[in-house]
């Protein structure tokens, strides 16, 4: 029989619990890579986004409506084996453990550069080990203090796009910086029309987009570590997911218009771009900084979520025991610094790989780009679980106030929504060795699984 695991510390702020998750869904990707997305299906990226966002405002509602009943440290991986398998609640948390180990490791790689900008000749090295250190120290002195971090670090972000999209509307409508020629909206179909890339461009585009916005069920998480949890969830559901949609959508908007799509690879980041258009010449240095937060804060986050899902997986019997330990301060001590462990391993084999062999190097994008379908996992259990939660608490639906709309519909659109962005990501080719190595990762853990406990429906 497996232990229930201690229960951590409820020492986190409401305000604290959507900033998490707004860090974790605004990342590096939406400062640097946007051009990435906007160049498979052009001006209609503002739809894809758009699109993806509906899909994860279904999720993150059907997530909602089960944590106001149960809240509890990772819950997504809980509602996974209790409501749909016990193989599906192990698949979540293992594939969280192994998404934020690599986009933990990628971010501090990306970190390390960002740092150059300022200081070039700085070891990449001694800087990596450096914000690993910070990070951990700020992990194990507590739930709050991992929380206060983290909402200055995405408070960051948000500011930059708010502004970056209110200099954006000043442009377009009234040539602010433009020598007071509006630009207008003719960007928007003027260069080959709205939908560039067909179909295809814009199935393709999301396949990157999801991969934007994975980390927002970190609010699931971290609902074991706020205070008062089911007016928190309440809250910061529909507003993180109302102001998540705000800042890719409008600030991909007003990119787009800004410039003519099919020139955004030549003018490097679209957002020091739209800073420098209005004669902000410190543009180069504003944006470094962000997305060096960015980068911090998707390192930050991905101890935090995974070191939890560690936590539990050691109660569970199904990891080795001492990351079930709680320290004095009431967090996975132990969990934290075997994440983090994890983390400066793939840190330094990345700089070996870099410094002697180029081809190994090119195969660690591709293993980031590998944490993409795994870190899908939790949307596909949360819709799953979320149609046997109503069946089976029929009684407490009753007074519910924050139910999912459109049930049972919203669920099979969103789930099937979701399987048609991974059968684009294969077929992409761009993608298709990164889906095939994640989707590895999942058998490999699968296998696993049946080979320790077989395919009982009981809970070990």
């Amino acid at each position: 029989m497996k232990k229930s695991a201690p229960e951590l510390n409820r020492s986190m702020t409401a305000g604290q619990m959507e900033m998490i998750s707004l860090g974790g869904a605004i990342g590096v990707g939406l400062f640097m890579g946007s051009t990435s997305t906007i160049k498979w299906t052009g001006p209609s990226v503002i739809l894809a986004y758009a699109f993806v966002g509906l899909i994860l405002y279904i999720v993150m509602r059907a997530l909602g409506e089960m944590i106001y009943i149960n809240p509890g440290t990772g819950s997504f991986a809980d509602y996974a084996t209790e409501y749909v398998h016990p193989v599906a609640g192990y698949l979540a948390k293992w594939a969280n453990v192994f998404e934020y180990i690599v986009v933990g490791m990628s971010e501090v790689v990306a970190a390390t550069e960002y740092l150059k900008y300022w200081w070039p000749h700085l070891h990449t090295w001694v800087a990596g080990v450096v914000i690993i250190i910070f990070l951990v120290l700020a992990n194990l002195a507590s739930a709050k203090a991992y929380g206060s971090l983290e909402f200055w670090f995405a408070m960051i972000k948000v500011v930059t796009i708010i502004f970056m999209i209110l200099l954006g509307f000043m442009i377009i409508f009234f040539g602010f910086g433009n020598g007071g020629h509006p630009t207008g909206f003719s960007n928007l179909w003027s260069h080959g029309g709205f939908f560039t890339g067909g179909w295809s461009g814009f199935f393709f585009s999301m396949s990157i987009i999801v991969g934007s916005y994975e980390g927002i069920e970190l609010l699931g998480i971290s609902a074991g570590e706020v205070a008062n949890p089911q007016k928190a969830i309440v809250k910061s559901v529909k507003s993180v997911l109302f102001r998540i949609l705000i800042f890719y959508v409008g600030a991909i908007f007003v990119i787009v218009t800004i410039y003519p799509w099919n020139e955004l690879s030549s003018v490097g980041s679209p957002f020091v771009s739209t800073f420098a258009k209005v004669g902000i010449t410190a543009a180069a240095s504003i944006i470094n900084f962000v997305v060096l937060t960015a980068a911090l804060s998707g390192a930050n986050s991905g101890i935090y979520s995974s070191s939890r899902m560690l936590f539990k997986l050691s109660h569970e019997g199904d990891a080795p025991k001492i990351f079930g330990r709680l320290s004095k301060r009431i967090v996975p001590d132990a969990a934290i610094l075997g994440i983090s462990g994890g983390i400066l391993i793939g840190f330094i084999i990345d700089m070996i790989s870099a410094t002697y062999n180029h081809s190994t190097a090119d195969m660690f994008v591709v293993v980031f780009s590998s944490s993409v379908l795994p870190g899908m996992i939790p949307w596909f259990v949360i819709l799953l679980a979320e149609l046997r939660f109503r069946r089976n608490n029929k009684d407490l639906m009753v007074d519910h106030p924050f139910k999912l709309p459109l049930y049972p519909f919203s669920n099979y659109f969103a789930f099937l929504m979701l399987i048609v962005i991974v059968i684009f990501m294969f077929i992409n080719p761009d993608t298709r060795v990164s889906v095939i190595v994640g989707a590895a990762v999942l058998i490999l853990a699968v296998a696993v699984y049946l080979i320790r406990h077989g395919f009982t429906n009981e809970k070990a």
